[in-house]
């Protein structure tokens, strides 16, 4: 992001590594301590090349001074329309409360011991569509959201089986298993759980909606460069085409995503602003691997 190796910035001052002025590094300063977390936006002079504009978040955590750098340009590339984030607002707020009220009344109806079979059924189809309504709801919010992120300390695999524990029942219903290979020791991740877990849940049951009955989802934790974690999802029936390769997480356009074509664009959305990247490569023969790379 800097333009330069981390062994050439390592111990020196703020304002060399951003390529700003002492007197603004100065400023920035005096804002992370009075106000514990501070965003600011700024042009650095990385290199040889024009001015870059970035964002720079400052805090005290737990004592500890904290600084994350981000391109502009990179957080831009991919963001929703304007018109859009607000239209995820205006949805949130329309539908989730007469959703909700959907849900229970449904649920209350499936309580009903003199139901029959049948009706059963139809009560547990029409309580698996709330959930899906639900969850492309939190996708359309999740994509046009640009607030900053409440970023802790999680333990990865965690972070894997609290999203598998919010499509338990959809994967139970296709018998598929979701199977973590784990790195012994990894670091722990620092993400806004809150918001990552329903993405990446939904990115979990797309994988499995394209194996058969009783297969795996496979997913692999390993240590990543510089320290960070990585998360590797194998998605054997993914299909990637020339057109996609250029722009992946394109919403609405990429077929990797499934159903609305979404839950990848909410997902690369929901990393870039947490300090982290996702990437898609093709396996050999047939499929893809997803590398989600977390800040440690």
């Amino acid at each position: 992001m800097l333009h330069r190796p981390a062994s050439e910035l390592k111990d020196r001052p703020l304002h060399v590594a951003l390529g700003i002025s002492a007197d603004k590094a100065r400023e920035l300063d005096t804002l992370a301590r009075r106000d514990a977390r501070t965003v600011e936006f700024l042009y650095g002079q990385l290199g040889s090349g024009d001015p870059v504009p970035l964002r720079l978040t400052l805090a005290l955590d737990e004592g500890e001074a904290t600084a994350g750098v981000m391109e502009l340009r990179a957080l831009l590339d991919g963001a929703p329309p304007v018109q859009l984030s607000g239209l995820a607002s205006q949805l949130s707020h329309e539908l989730r409360n007469p959703l909700s009220s959907v849900k229970m009344a449904v649920q209350t109806l499936a309580r009903n011991t003199g139901l029959s079979e049948r009706d059963q059924r139809r009560l547990t189809i029409a309580n698996r569509e709330v959930r899906t309504l639900e969850r492309m709801l939190w996708m359309v919010s999740e994509y046009g959201r640009d607030s900053t992120p409440n970023l802790e300390q999680h333990p990865p695999r965690s972070l894997v089986q609290e999203a598998v524990a919010m499509v338990a029942q959809e994967l139970t219903e296709r018998r598929v298993e979701v199977r973590v290979d784990e790195t012994p020791d990894l670091p722990r991740v620092k993400v806004d759980a809150g918001r990552l877990r329903p993405v990446l849940a939904q990115v979990l049951l797309n994988v499995a909606m394209g194996l058969t009955e009783g297969g795996h989802v496979e997913v692999a934790l390993r240590p990543g460069p510089e320290g960070r974690v990585q998360l590797l999802l194998n998605d054997p029936a993914g299909e990637l085409s020339d057109e996609e390769r250029a722009a992946p997480f394109e919403p609405f356009e990429c077929r990797l995503a499934r159903g609305a074509g979404l839950s990848l664009a909410a997902l690369h959305r929901a990393l870039v602003h947490q300090g982290g990247t996702l990437c898609v490569d093709p396996l050999p023969g047939a499929g893809v691997v997803f590398t989600l790379t977390f800040a440690a």
